[in-house]
């Protein structure tokens, strides 16, 4: 079924070709050997000039724009240029093959079925035909060349456009279909049934083809018989676009001849576009778009235009026209667009009755007559040469012009556009910028819509005035008009208006209320800004120095910034409450504004602002119960801030040193952060989801503020009250209120008694009391007599003034702790924890809560024991630390991390924790004996224990039997180092 398939779409090639054979007999396909070089730069064959139209086919169910690559370049691997070069393909005259290389193989083409085929590994050995591998498999590297297997285009072309190519196999004795039986056929009994075999159709081919480019179809179609038909189809050549390529007088003339319903050629940079356009203009009748350029294009082609009567957009860029004197003549009476750009001429004329759109710019032209009576818009920009004369009676001649531009145009003046305004009533588009000569003060244009002056030097104040006159006027771009100082603007249908680089310019007033776009930027001297609109929801004004008075009424403004506005006041703040001008705005932008000095805002809309580097401001007080982010960077100088009330969720107020009054009523914050202000003395907070509060190093905050916290926050689990010098036993009292709180830092205070935390914070899980160097020995007896704090997992005592007695009990006793810290505690002088527990002094401690171990006293009377949750000790910087003992049966089977450095007394070390893993002995100097049974241990560091011998730290290791991966740190005894890591 599917060879009968297959042969009806030959049979049906077979009959497409035998109609083009009588057309093509005349062609000469002769192909040599010879070598085709391209000789101009990469860069002028790959660039488009934006003065072209790019070329949009519409092929099948897809629509692409592609620009044909010259012949001269070779195939890659994205198939986006050519480059490098080429060794061609070729028939002698007789049609008899002369090439070293078929495009065509039947050994990669099942001749008998006319399908592809795809070869296995075990095939991969065969001499794949040089023209499909090149256009099946380019080369990866772009800059690849090769002389010997590369095609030009202009060869591709040859192969590609000419039916009935014979295909001599003589040079390819492998036959992997089989062998050839007497009478020439193919044999196929004995071909290789593993093959795999693609067997598209011809709609499917359609569908694929659809989505390649042209250059890309002639490489599909050149590759086997199958796909050259449908590459070949009609649908995909109703463009010719040849830019920058290398293309014979015969080729083209095959093409035209094949595709006669074209209706659209790009010849730009065809070395030949004259000879190629003429017969394109005699052979495609449908010719509707025509692209030229780069070259010379005489009267004659002018004259031929006429001959192409469907032509309605001829566009000729970067060419010399005309004959000797560069005057040329357009006559057309169906031509619609016209553009001639950068060309070089003298003199034009055009005489085309349906004209619509005419380009002349960067033309050096000297005169122009127009006969255009239906033309809507003219570029004149650029024309350095045309004289004002010469403008007004081009742009007069058009009645019905409704879109002028004369950019560039230096003689033009207020005399021309007035007479054109007379002449042509209906402009509406205009475009006057780099005119010195205009003032526009005498122009009336009623229907002008959109209107550009760039760097117009004319252009003063009283041609603002003459500009409210165009009232339907709906773009303004006043950009680098060195004279203008102010802009008063009614305009009911005003959308966008540019105003940058204006030096002088002072005073801006717009009233619009479709206004939507406002750019104003660096005009140094600008005072005063007013601006009414109702479309308006972003407003810029950056860098405006000098900008000290604003008045917005904008219903719909959302976003302002008025960044680096540093003549700003306080009252900038009033446009933006509820009373103001804005009632929608959401995001306000107030950085750098150094001249503000109170931010007072009441408005429900707003939800972020930003007062970054405002240095002056003092005092902040927001009613915004929609705020969600505000950025206070760089305001060190606020005293007082209220925030009553906002819809923050966090804030950091410890940018603010200098804060001393702070109110805060938020029923969404959780976290409050107010470290480093020293200042702080009253502080209001309202947030009953507030579960984090850090007031360190704010001295100054009172017990009176904390009871208040506690009792309108009462879900606090962390409160950080580190260097809070001013809270005693009084504040301590009111944490009662805080039943959810877990964490509590005290340390850098001068309490003296803790019985406040140990009554109401029963939930306490970390307690940190670093350096409370007031507390004594009986300010912790509720730890470890009366089981206070339960949950207490992490103790921290560092630097503080309790004494041995008391580290020892607390080891002893609260069990559940599971990281303690003791660094530095000077009066801790040994940690020996011998089989009947801790070794102390004191009497024998009774009770019966959980939260302490009963072990055997000194004495000899034991108890009952239990094992500790200790997994971290951290005893770094214990000067008079001298011995520390842990032995096998005190059931310390979780400790996992001891710390001992900078110990420096410390000379005895024995430890047996079956979990422990990192132990630190760094700086240990008088460290004499050391033993360890510790199997688990892998991480040890005694860097500095010069007391310590080899021996000893070759026994103490002995013990760590299981060590799969050792690390010593800063070990300075090398050889021992050497041996224990096998080094």
């Amino acid at each position: 079924m599917g060879d009968r398939r297959l042969k009806a779409a030959v049979d049906e090639d077979s009959v497409k070709e035998e109609g083009t054979v009588g057309e093509n007999d005349g062609l000469e396909l002769r192909l040599s050997l010879g070598r085709c070089s391209w000789n101009g730069s990469s860069s002028s064959r790959s660039r488009r000039t934006s003065d072209l139209v790019d070329c949009d086919l519409n092929v099948g169910s897809s629509s692409y724009s592609e620009n044909l690559v010259s012949g001269g370049r070779c195939w890659h691997n994205t198939g986006e240029e050519f480059t490098g070069e080429m060794e061609g393909l070729g028939l002698d005259e007789s049609g008899s093959q002369s090439m070293e290389r078929t495009p065509i193989d039947d050994r990669y083409i099942d001749a008998h079925n006319k399908r592809a085929k795809v070869l296995f590994e075990e095939e991969a050995h065969l001499q794949v035909p040089s023209f499909v591998t090149e256009a099946a498999v380019p080369p990866a590297h772009e800059n690849y060349t090769d002389s010997q297997t590369l095609v030009t285009y202009e060869n591709a072309m040859i192969y590609y456009f000419t039916p009935n190519i014979n295909v001599d196999n003589s040079r390819n004795p492998i036959n992997i279909r089989g062998c050839e039986n007497d009478s020439g056929k193919i044999d196929t009994s004995n071909a290789d049934n593993s093959e795999n075999r693609m067997d598209l159709t011809e709609d499917l081919l359609h569908l694929v083809f659809s989505f390649l480019g042209q250059r890309d179809l002639c490489k599909a179609g050149a590759t086997c018989k199958q796909w050259r038909v449908p590459s070949m189809h009609e649908n995909f050549w109703k463009s010719f676009n040849l830019e920058d390529a290398e293309v014979s007088q015969e080729n083209f003339e095959a093409l035209c001849r094949r595709y006669p319903n074209a209706n659209e050629v790009n010849l730009f940079g065809v070395l030949n576009a004259e000879i190629l356009v003429m017969e394109a203009m005699t052979s495609l009748r449908h010719l509707e778009t025509l692209y030229l350029g780069k070259g010379l294009l005489g009267d004659g082609f002018f004259q031929a235009l006429t001959d192409c009567p469907a032509l309605n957009s001829l566009s000729i860029h970067d060419a010399t026209l005309g004959n000797g004197i560069q005057e040329i003549s357009v006559h057309h009476d169906r031509l619609r667009e016209l553009n001639i750009v950068k060309c070089r001429v003298l003199r034009v004329s055009v005489r085309c009755p349906q004209l619509q759109a005419l380009a002349l710019r960067r033309t050096n032209m000297s005169h122009a007559l127009l006969s255009c009576p239906k033309l809507h818009e003219l570029d004149l920009s650029s024309c350095h040469k045309l004289s004002d004369v010469g403008i007004r009676s081009a742009a007069a001649s058009c009645p019905l012009l409704a879109s002028l531009d004369l950019a560039f145009c230096s003689y033009v003046c207020d005399d021309t556009l007035r007479e054109i305004s007379f002449a042509c009533p209906n402009i509406c588009v205009l475009d006057a910028s780099y005119c010195p000569n205009i003032t526009l003060e005498s122009v009336r244009l009623p229907m002008l819509i959109d209107l550009k002056l760039h760097n117009c030097d004319g252009i003063t104040s009283a041609s603002i005035s003459a500009i409210s006159y165009s009232r339907m006027l709906e773009a303004l771009q006043l950009d680098d008009c060195s004279l203008l100082t102010s802009v008063s603007l009614d305009l009911p249908h005003l959308e966008r208006i540019s105003l940058v680089h204006c030096r002088k310019f002072l005073y801006l007033n717009l009233l619009s209320p479709r206004l939507t776009y406002v750019k104003v930027s660096n005009c140094s001297l600008l005072r005063y800004i007013s601006i009414a609109s109702n479309e308006l929801k972003k407003l810029v004004l950056q860098k405006q120095e000098g900008l000290a008075n604003l008045s917005l009424q904008c219903n719909n403004l959302q976003e302002v910034d008025l960044s680096d506005c540093e003549s700003l006041t306080s009252s900038v703040c009033e446009i933006f409450s509820d009373m103001g001008g804005c009632p929608k705005l959401k995001s306000l932008i107030l950085d750098n504004c150094e001249s503000l000095t109170t931010v007072r805002l009441n408005t429900c809309s707003l939800v972020s602002l930003s007062l970054v580097g405002c240095r002056a401001v003092h005092v902040l007080d927001l009613l915004c119960p929609n705020l969600l982010k505000i950025n206070l960077d760089g305001c060190d100088h606020l005293e007082e801030a209220s925030f009553t009330p906002v819809g923050l969720e966090n804030l950091n107020l410890g940018i603010c040193p200098k804060l001393s009054v702070l109110k805060i009523e938020a029923p969404k914050m959780s976290v409050l952060e107010l470290k480093g202000c020293g200042r702080l003395s009253q502080a209001f907070i309202s947030c009953p989801n507030l579960t984090s509060l850090d007031a360190s190093f704010c001295r100054q905050f009172t017990n009176a503020s904390l009871s208040s916290t506690a009792a309108s926050c009462p879900q606090i689990e962390s409160l950080i009250l580190s260097s809070c010098l001013s809270i005693d036993f009084d504040g301590l009292s009111s944490l009662i209120s805080l039943q959810s709180l877990t964490q509590l830092d005290l340390s850098y205070t001068f309490l003296m008694n803790l019985q406040p935390v140990f009554d109401s914070c029963c939930q306490l899980v970390i307690l940190k009391l670093s350096a409370c160097k007031y507390l004594s020995d009986s300010s912790l007896d509720s730890l470890y007599t009366r089981g206070a704090l339960p949950h207490l997992r992490e103790l921290d005592l560092s630097y503080s003034s309790i004494s041995q007695a008391a580290i020892v009990d607390l080891l002893a006793y609260c069990a559940n702790l599971v990281s303690v810290n003791l660094n530095g505690c000077v009066y801790m002088h040994e940690l020996v924890w011998d089989e009947s527990g801790l070794q102390s002094t004191e009497t024998l401690i009774r009770g019966t809560s959980s939260n302490f171990l009963p072990l055997a006293s000194s004495d000899g009377i034991s108890c009952a024991k239990t094992d500790h949750l200790l997994e971290i000790l951290n005893c770094t910087g214990c000067p008079y630390l001298k011995k520390v003992v842990i032995p096998l049966t005190v059931s310390c089977f979780h400790l996992a991390k001891l710390n001992l450095n900078l110990s420096a007394n410390l000379k005895e070390v024995d430890l047996a924790c079956p979990n422990l893993n990192t132990l630190n002995l760094s700086n240990c100097t008088s460290l004499e004996i050391l033993k360890l049974d510790c199997p688990r241990l892998t991480n040890l560091q005694f860097s500095g224990c010069s007391m310590l011998s080899e021996a000893a730290v070759e026994a103490a290791i002995s013990g760590c039997c299981i060590w799969e991966n050792p690390i010593l740190y800063s070990c300075t005894k090398t050889k021992l180092l050497q041996r224990i890591t096998g080094n």
